[in-house]
């Protein structure tokens, strides 16, 4: 039984202190998620608010999610100190179901990808047209134009269709220099094109979404690899530890 042990602690210790490391570098990817949910809301808010009325919610997914990581990857330190079979399984069941989470939503977002295009457009083209410069929907279409330097949808010319026009002519955000932008000018449409953006906001918005998607995604398949990572070796630690049930006990004070 001596020499059983003897031989046993050093694989103990080895799979304990990999298991910590790795518990400590997936509270790490929790708190970077949380980071990426912030960030989504801050900089893609406005963009995620003209596809659909309820995809402002992604980004407090992400943060809801940081936040779970975050507690779970402390709860895994715990249970891989205490060497506590129930927790380990526990904390493997919770890495699984993230996992397979991260998984489902990485490739619905690629499948889908040209949906959500879609629906941009009709939603963004709708926004133009029914612009009154007041509603949420009006203030999103001006913070693209003023962000992205672009007017109209496919160009400045999509908002001779819009109800805005009749009497105002083009919003102030289509203006290259809003100083020098009056409606009696913008009403002549070879003094606007001088005066306005030209280019449309479709392209560059799709272009700008699919560009920062890509860097939500690949933090999302990166934390989903690291957890494949640790069900395997929580499993191998947890089964490990129901049939060594009293070495482990004595062992539980190492680290």
């Amino acid at each position: 039984m001596a020499s059983r042990r003897m031989e046993t602690k050093p694989v103990i210790t080895c799979l304990k202190t990999l298991l910590i490391i790795y518990s400590f570098v997936f509270w790490i990817t929790g708190v970077v998620l949380l980071a990426v949910g912030v960030w989504g809301k801050l900089t893609l808010g406005t963009y995620i608010s003209l596809v659909a009325e309820n995809s402002t919610n992604a980004p407090y997914v992400l943060i809801g999610t940081g936040t779970t990581i975050v507690v779970f990857g402390l709860f895994g330190c715990f249970a891989t100190c205490r060497g506590s079979p129930w927790m380990l399984k526990l904390y493997a069941m919770f890495l699984s179901l993230v996992f397979l989470a991260e998984l489902v939503a990485g490739i619905s977002g690629f499948v889908f990808r040209h949906e959500i295009k879609d629906i941009f457009f009709k939603t963004y083209t709708d926004a133009v047209h029914n612009y009154n410069g007041k509603d949420e929907q009006s203030h999103a279409v001006d913070d693209v134009q003023n962000s992205l330097r672009c007017c109209g949808v496919q160009n400045y010319t999509n908002w001779i269709t819009s109800t805005y026009w009749p009497e105002h002519s083009f919003p102030r955000s289509c203006c290259i220099n809003s100083s020098d932008c009056n409606p009696e000018d913008l009403r002549n449409m070879t003094i606007a094109a001088t005066k306005v953006y030209q280019q449309g906001c479709y392209e560059l918005v799709t272009s700008f979404m699919e560009t920062n998607m890509g860097i939500i995604a690949g933090v999302a398949f990166g934390i989903a690899f690291l957890q494949l990572i640790g069900m395997v070796e929580e499993g191998i630690w947890s089964n490990w530890t129901v049939s060594n049930v009293g070495f482990v006990e004595d062992q539980a004070t190492i680290l």
